[in-house]
Protein backbone atom coordinates (compact mmCIF):
# COMPACT_ATOMS: atom_id res chain seq x y z
CA UNK A 1 0.00 0.00 0.00
CA UNK A 2 1.43 3.65 -1.04
CA UNK A 3 0.41 6.23 1.80
CA UNK A 4 1.10 9.83 1.09
CA UNK A 5 1.72 12.07 4.18
CA UNK A 6 1.82 15.56 4.27
CA UNK A 7 4.51 17.08 5.82
CA UNK A 8 3.99 20.75 5.22
CA UNK A 9 3.54 21.35 9.16
CA UNK A 10 7.36 21.48 9.02
CA UNK A 11 7.77 24.07 6.76
CA UNK A 12 8.05 26.63 9.31
CA UNK A 13 10.96 25.53 11.17
CA UNK A 14 9.52 25.82 14.76
CA UNK A 15 8.41 22.45 17.34
CA UNK A 16 5.31 23.48 18.43
CA UNK A 17 2.28 20.91 20.05
CA UNK A 18 1.59 19.77 16.13
CA UNK A 19 4.85 19.84 14.91
CA UNK A 20 6.14 17.35 18.03
CA UNK A 21 2.83 15.20 17.84
CA UNK A 22 3.43 14.36 13.55
CA UNK A 23 7.58 14.10 13.85
CA UNK A 24 7.12 11.50 17.34
CA UNK A 25 4.19 9.63 15.36
CA UNK A 26 6.05 9.32 12.03
CA UNK A 27 9.45 8.18 13.41
CA UNK A 28 7.66 5.67 15.69
CA UNK A 29 5.40 4.47 12.42
CA UNK A 30 8.28 4.15 9.89
CA UNK A 31 10.43 2.58 12.61
CA UNK A 32 7.29 -0.53 12.57
CA UNK A 33 6.21 -0.68 9.33
CA UNK A 34 8.32 -2.33 6.55
CA UNK A 35 5.66 -3.38 4.51
CA UNK A 36 3.66 0.10 2.99
CA UNK A 37 5.05 2.99 1.40
CA UNK A 38 5.34 6.22 2.37
CA UNK A 39 5.57 9.33 0.17
CA UNK A 40 6.37 12.85 1.95
CA UNK A 41 4.39 15.99 0.44
CA UNK A 42 6.15 18.80 1.16
CA UNK A 43 6.58 22.36 -0.78
CA UNK A 44 8.57 25.08 -0.25
CA UNK A 45 9.10 28.09 -3.14
CA UNK A 46 12.66 28.98 -1.46
CA UNK A 47 15.12 26.33 -0.45
CA UNK A 48 14.06 24.87 2.44
CA UNK A 49 16.53 24.21 5.24
CA UNK A 50 14.32 21.43 7.17
CA UNK A 51 15.80 18.23 8.29
CA UNK A 52 14.25 15.10 6.95
CA UNK A 53 16.84 12.41 7.58
CA UNK A 54 14.95 11.15 10.58
CA UNK A 55 12.47 9.96 8.06
CA UNK A 56 14.10 9.32 4.64
CA UNK A 57 16.38 7.02 6.32
CA UNK A 58 13.77 4.54 6.15
CA UNK A 59 14.19 2.58 2.60
CA UNK A 60 10.23 2.80 2.14
CA UNK A 61 10.03 6.31 2.86
CA UNK A 62 10.66 8.70 0.32
CA UNK A 63 10.55 12.15 0.04
CA UNK A 64 8.94 14.63 -2.38
CA UNK A 65 9.79 18.28 -2.55
CA UNK A 66 7.62 20.73 -4.77
CA UNK A 67 8.78 24.47 -5.36
CA UNK A 68 5.44 26.20 -5.90
CA UNK A 69 4.82 29.17 -4.22
CA UNK A 70 2.71 28.47 -1.20
CA UNK A 71 0.00 31.01 -1.65
CA UNK A 72 -0.47 30.27 -5.42
CA UNK A 73 -0.80 26.38 -4.66
CA UNK A 74 -3.10 27.27 -1.32
CA UNK A 75 -5.03 29.18 -4.49
CA UNK A 76 -5.66 26.03 -6.76
CA UNK A 77 -5.90 23.70 -3.59
CA UNK A 78 -8.80 25.81 -2.57
CA UNK A 79 -10.72 27.73 -5.20
CA UNK A 80 -10.08 25.24 -8.52
CA UNK A 81 -9.87 21.97 -5.92
CA UNK A 82 -6.55 21.23 -8.14
CA UNK A 83 -3.78 20.28 -8.43
CA UNK A 84 -4.61 16.38 -6.62
CA UNK A 85 -1.96 15.98 -4.39
CA UNK A 86 -2.26 12.00 -4.22
CA UNK A 87 -1.72 12.37 -8.13
CA UNK A 88 1.73 14.50 -7.41
CA UNK A 89 2.94 11.90 -5.38
CA UNK A 90 2.52 9.51 -8.25
CA UNK A 91 -0.92 7.73 -7.06
CA UNK A 92 -1.35 6.97 -3.22
CA UNK A 93 -4.24 4.53 -1.53
CA UNK A 94 -3.88 6.82 1.24
CA UNK A 95 -3.07 10.28 2.77
CA UNK A 96 -2.50 11.11 5.95
CA UNK A 97 -2.47 14.74 7.26
CA UNK A 98 -1.25 15.29 10.54
CA UNK A 99 -3.07 18.72 10.95
CA UNK A 100 -5.41 20.42 8.45
CA UNK A 101 -4.13 22.51 5.56
CA UNK A 102 -5.00 23.33 2.22
CA UNK A 103 -5.48 20.25 -0.17
CA UNK A 104 -7.46 18.32 -2.68
CA UNK A 105 -7.49 14.75 -3.22
CA UNK A 106 -9.27 12.68 -5.78
CA UNK A 107 -11.79 10.10 -4.88
CA UNK A 108 -9.44 7.24 -5.63
CA UNK A 109 -7.14 8.19 -2.41
CA UNK A 110 -8.87 7.93 1.31
CA UNK A 111 -7.86 10.95 3.33
CA UNK A 112 -7.21 10.47 6.95
CA UNK A 113 -7.07 13.86 9.12
CA UNK A 114 -6.06 14.56 12.65
CA UNK A 115 -7.53 17.40 14.42
CA UNK A 116 -6.03 18.19 17.57
CA UNK A 117 -8.61 20.76 18.99
CA UNK A 118 -10.79 22.91 18.06
CA UNK A 119 -9.71 25.91 20.25
CA UNK A 120 -10.65 28.75 17.52
CA UNK A 121 -14.47 27.33 17.66
CA UNK A 122 -14.33 28.39 21.24
CA UNK A 123 -12.18 31.08 21.43
CA UNK A 124 -11.63 33.25 18.23
CA UNK A 125 -10.71 36.08 20.56
CA UNK A 126 -7.41 34.41 21.13
CA UNK A 127 -6.45 34.36 17.59
CA UNK A 128 -4.63 37.14 15.13
CA UNK A 129 -7.13 38.64 12.51
CA UNK A 130 -5.14 37.01 9.98
CA UNK A 131 -5.17 33.14 12.05
CA UNK A 132 -9.38 33.97 11.94
CA UNK A 133 -8.78 34.01 8.54
CA UNK A 134 -6.73 31.17 7.57
CA UNK A 135 -8.81 28.90 10.06
CA UNK A 136 -12.02 30.25 7.50
CA UNK A 137 -10.40 29.42 4.85
CA UNK A 138 -9.06 25.98 5.96
CA UNK A 139 -12.75 25.34 6.79
CA UNK A 140 -12.26 22.20 9.07
CA UNK A 141 -15.68 21.35 9.51
CA UNK A 142 -16.06 20.50 5.53
CA UNK A 143 -12.11 19.32 5.85
CA UNK A 144 -13.56 16.52 8.54
CA UNK A 145 -16.66 15.93 7.28
CA UNK A 146 -14.99 14.89 3.82
CA UNK A 147 -12.56 12.63 5.48
CA UNK A 148 -12.26 8.89 5.55
CA UNK A 149 -10.93 8.95 8.94
CA UNK A 150 -11.21 11.61 11.84
CA UNK A 151 -8.08 10.98 14.19
CA UNK A 152 -8.58 13.07 17.55
CA UNK A 153 -5.54 13.25 19.91
CA UNK A 154 -7.87 13.11 22.96
CA UNK A 155 -11.37 12.21 23.99
CA UNK A 156 -12.42 16.07 25.04
CA UNK A 157 -11.28 16.58 20.84
CA UNK A 158 -13.49 13.69 19.78
CA UNK A 159 -16.38 15.22 21.81
CA UNK A 160 -15.95 18.29 20.38
CA UNK A 161 -16.12 16.92 16.71
CA UNK A 162 -19.44 15.15 17.17
CA UNK A 163 -21.03 18.08 18.84
CA UNK A 164 -19.79 20.97 17.16
CA UNK A 165 -19.16 19.34 13.31
CA UNK A 166 -21.52 16.40 13.96
CA UNK A 167 -18.86 14.32 12.55
CA UNK A 168 -20.18 10.48 12.89
CA UNK A 169 -18.73 8.07 15.44
CA UNK A 170 -18.37 5.31 13.20
CA UNK A 171 -15.64 7.79 11.08
CA UNK A 172 -13.70 8.75 14.15
CA UNK A 173 -10.45 7.26 16.00
CA UNK A 174 -9.18 8.47 19.55
CA UNK A 175 -5.84 8.38 18.95
CA UNK A 176 -4.77 9.76 21.91
CA UNK A 177 -0.61 11.29 21.71
CA UNK A 178 1.94 11.01 23.61
CA UNK A 179 5.27 12.28 24.82
CA UNK A 180 8.58 11.17 24.13
CA UNK A 181 11.19 8.88 26.94
CA UNK A 182 13.61 11.62 26.51
CA UNK A 183 11.57 13.18 29.58
CA UNK A 184 12.70 11.58 32.76
CA UNK A 185 13.67 12.25 36.20
CA UNK A 186 17.62 13.69 36.34
CA UNK A 187 19.93 12.99 39.45
CA UNK A 188 20.18 16.66 40.96
CA UNK A 189 24.14 16.25 40.49
CA UNK A 190 23.93 16.04 36.48
CA UNK A 191 25.93 18.45 35.01
CA UNK A 192 23.04 18.39 32.25
CA UNK A 193 21.59 20.59 35.28
CA UNK A 194 23.76 22.74 35.79
CA UNK A 195 24.69 23.52 31.98
CA UNK A 196 20.89 24.57 31.50
CA UNK A 197 20.18 26.70 34.49
CA UNK A 198 23.55 28.30 33.21
CA UNK A 199 22.31 28.48 29.43
CA UNK A 200 19.39 30.45 30.36
CA UNK A 201 20.72 31.90 33.75
CA UNK A 202 17.52 30.23 35.46
CA UNK A 203 17.53 30.37 39.56
CA UNK A 204 17.71 28.51 42.60
CA UNK A 205 14.22 27.98 42.77
CA UNK A 206 11.33 29.37 39.67
CA UNK A 207 8.10 28.48 39.03
CA UNK A 208 7.70 27.48 35.00
CA UNK A 209 5.14 28.13 32.31
CA UNK A 210 6.98 26.65 29.19
CA UNK A 211 4.36 27.05 26.33
CA UNK A 212 3.77 29.07 23.22
CA UNK A 213 3.19 33.19 24.25
CA UNK A 214 -0.01 33.77 23.29
CA UNK A 215 -3.06 34.63 24.66
CA UNK A 216 -5.20 31.16 25.00
CA UNK A 217 -2.07 30.22 26.90
CA UNK A 218 -3.52 32.26 29.75
CA UNK A 219 -0.15 33.49 31.03
CA UNK A 220 -1.48 36.80 32.20
CA UNK A 221 -3.63 34.82 34.64
CA UNK A 222 -0.09 33.39 36.15
CA UNK A 223 1.41 36.49 36.41
CA UNK A 224 -1.26 38.01 38.24
CA UNK A 225 -1.42 34.98 40.92
CA UNK A 226 2.10 34.79 41.44
CA UNK A 227 1.92 38.56 42.37
CA UNK A 228 -0.53 37.40 45.23
CA UNK A 229 1.88 34.64 45.73
CA UNK A 230 4.70 37.42 46.40
CA UNK A 231 2.46 39.82 48.34
CA UNK A 232 1.59 37.09 50.72
CA UNK A 233 4.52 36.39 52.38
CA UNK A 234 7.90 37.85 51.03
CA UNK A 235 9.82 35.91 53.63
CA UNK A 236 8.49 32.74 52.45
CA UNK A 237 8.04 32.59 49.00
CA UNK A 238 10.56 35.58 47.94
CA UNK A 239 13.09 33.13 46.98
CA UNK A 240 10.70 31.86 44.01
CA UNK A 241 11.03 33.41 40.63
CA UNK A 242 8.49 32.97 37.82
CA UNK A 243 10.22 31.71 34.80
CA UNK A 244 8.19 32.27 31.48
CA UNK A 245 10.26 29.97 28.89
CA UNK A 246 8.62 29.26 24.98
CA UNK A 247 8.52 31.48 21.66
CA UNK A 248 6.17 34.89 20.91
CA UNK A 249 3.22 33.56 18.94
CA UNK A 250 0.23 36.11 17.93
CA UNK A 251 -1.21 38.90 20.20
CA UNK A 252 1.44 38.52 22.75
CA UNK A 253 1.19 42.30 23.76
CA UNK A 254 -1.25 42.39 26.08
CA UNK A 255 1.21 39.27 28.06
CA UNK A 256 4.22 41.56 28.37
CA UNK A 257 2.34 44.57 29.69
CA UNK A 258 0.83 42.54 32.01
CA UNK A 259 4.71 41.75 32.92
CA UNK A 260 5.60 45.24 32.86
CA UNK A 261 2.81 46.07 35.38
CA UNK A 262 3.52 43.62 37.62
CA UNK A 263 5.37 44.71 41.25
CA UNK A 264 7.79 41.95 41.10
CA UNK A 265 8.18 42.26 37.49
CA UNK A 266 12.35 42.05 38.13
CA UNK A 267 11.55 38.50 39.25
CA UNK A 268 10.11 37.35 35.79
CA UNK A 269 12.29 35.84 33.65
CA UNK A 270 11.32 35.34 29.96
CA UNK A 271 13.94 32.88 28.16
CA UNK A 272 13.01 32.90 24.89
CA UNK A 273 13.00 30.08 22.76
CA UNK A 274 13.81 26.10 24.38
CA UNK A 275 16.02 23.85 22.28
CA UNK A 276 13.83 20.82 22.95
CA UNK A 277 16.75 18.87 24.23
CA UNK A 278 17.00 21.25 26.90
CA UNK A 279 13.45 20.85 28.06
CA UNK A 280 14.08 17.64 30.36
CA UNK A 281 16.78 19.61 32.25
CA UNK A 282 14.35 22.76 32.62
CA UNK A 283 11.61 20.93 33.91
CA UNK A 284 13.64 18.79 36.62
CA UNK A 285 15.03 22.09 37.72
CA UNK A 286 11.67 23.48 38.03
CA UNK A 287 9.71 23.38 41.43
CA UNK A 288 6.36 23.87 39.96
CA UNK A 289 4.97 23.83 36.43
CA UNK A 290 2.30 25.86 35.92
CA UNK A 291 -0.16 25.58 32.86
CA UNK A 292 -3.12 27.58 32.76
CA UNK A 293 -4.49 27.32 29.37
CA UNK A 294 -7.82 28.19 28.11
CA UNK A 295 -8.15 25.69 26.14
CA UNK A 296 -5.74 22.18 24.50
CA UNK A 297 -6.91 19.40 22.56
CA UNK A 298 -4.15 17.13 24.54
CA UNK A 299 -1.38 19.76 26.03
CA UNK A 300 2.61 17.89 26.12
CA UNK A 301 3.91 20.58 28.50
CA UNK A 302 1.87 19.05 31.83
CA UNK A 303 2.34 15.82 30.89
CA UNK A 304 6.52 16.52 30.10
CA UNK A 305 6.76 18.26 33.26
CA UNK A 306 5.08 15.16 35.23
CA UNK A 307 7.23 12.84 33.57
CA UNK A 308 10.07 14.46 34.78
CA UNK A 309 8.62 14.03 38.51
CA UNK A 310 7.81 18.23 38.80
CA UNK A 311 4.15 18.90 40.65
CA UNK A 312 1.89 20.37 37.82
CA UNK A 313 -0.81 22.94 38.06
CA UNK A 314 -3.08 22.67 35.21
CA UNK A 315 -6.53 24.07 33.97
CA UNK A 316 -9.50 21.62 34.45
CA UNK A 317 -11.34 22.45 31.06
CA UNK A 318 -10.74 20.11 27.88
CA UNK A 319 -8.59 17.50 27.40
CA UNK A 320 -6.51 18.10 30.96
CA UNK A 321 -9.19 15.88 33.05
CA UNK A 322 -8.68 13.13 30.46
CA UNK A 323 -5.05 13.56 30.39
CA UNK A 324 -3.80 14.45 33.40
CA UNK A 325 -6.34 13.55 36.00
CA UNK A 326 -5.65 13.21 39.40
CA UNK A 327 -1.75 13.79 38.26
CA UNK A 328 -1.82 17.45 39.17
CA UNK A 329 -3.96 20.04 40.56
CA UNK A 330 -6.68 21.62 38.43
CA UNK A 331 -7.75 24.97 38.68
CA UNK A 332 -10.21 27.34 36.90
CA UNK A 333 -7.88 29.44 34.55
CA UNK A 334 -10.21 32.35 34.57
CA UNK A 335 -9.74 32.37 38.49
CA UNK A 336 -5.67 33.82 39.07
CA UNK A 337 -6.78 33.12 43.15
CA UNK A 338 -7.11 29.64 42.25
CA UNK A 339 -3.79 29.42 40.69
CA UNK A 340 -2.12 31.22 43.57
CA UNK A 341 -3.72 29.00 46.31
CA UNK A 342 -2.97 25.85 44.21
CA UNK A 343 1.18 27.02 44.45
CA UNK A 344 0.64 28.11 47.95
CA UNK A 345 0.07 24.77 48.63
CA UNK A 346 2.44 22.65 46.74
CA UNK A 347 5.25 24.77 47.65
CA UNK A 348 4.17 24.77 51.14
CA UNK A 349 3.88 21.23 51.40
CA UNK A 350 6.50 18.37 51.24
CA UNK A 351 4.21 15.62 51.31
CA UNK A 352 1.97 17.55 48.29
CA UNK A 353 4.93 17.30 46.34
CA UNK A 354 5.70 14.36 46.83
CA UNK A 355 2.43 12.91 45.97
CA UNK A 356 1.62 14.82 42.78
CA UNK A 357 5.20 13.46 41.76
CA UNK A 358 4.14 9.61 42.23
CA UNK A 359 0.64 10.26 40.83
CA UNK A 360 1.99 12.80 37.65
CA UNK A 361 4.10 9.87 36.86
CA UNK A 362 1.46 7.02 36.97
CA UNK A 363 -0.31 9.11 34.40
CA UNK A 364 2.27 10.24 32.40
CA UNK A 365 3.51 6.41 31.91
CA UNK A 366 0.31 5.55 30.15
CA UNK A 367 1.13 7.60 27.04
CA UNK A 368 3.17 6.29 24.74
CA UNK A 369 4.59 6.80 20.76
CA UNK A 370 4.66 3.01 20.77
CA UNK A 371 0.80 2.69 20.85
CA UNK A 372 -0.11 5.48 19.62
CA UNK A 373 1.83 3.73 15.99
CA UNK A 374 0.21 0.54 16.84
CA UNK A 375 -3.05 2.02 16.98
CA UNK A 376 -2.34 4.09 13.81
CA UNK A 377 -1.63 1.22 11.50
CA UNK A 378 -4.49 -0.97 13.23
CA UNK A 379 -6.59 1.71 11.45
CA UNK A 380 -4.53 1.42 8.05
CA UNK A 381 -5.45 -1.95 8.00
CA UNK A 382 -9.15 -1.65 8.73
CA UNK A 383 -9.86 0.85 6.13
Amino acid sequence: MKIGVDVRCFSEGKFTGVEEYAKRLLQEIFLRDKKNKYILFFNSWKESTIDFSWAIKYPNVKLKIFRFPNKLINFLFWYLRWPKIDKMLGGVDVFFMPNMNFSAISKKAKTFLTVHDLSFEYYKETFSVKRRLWHWFIDLRSMARKANRVIAISQSTKEDLKVIYGIKERRMRNIPSAISDSFSQINRNDWKLIEIKEKYKLPFKFILFLGTIEPRKNISALVRAYDLLREESREKFGDYKLVIAGSKGWKFGEIFRTIRKSKFRKDIILTGFIDDDDKPALYNLASVFVYPSLFEGFGFPPLEAAKCGTPVIVSNNSSFPGVIGKGGIMIDPHKSEEIFLALREILSSRALQENLKRQGLNYAMKFSWEQTAKLFLKMIKEA
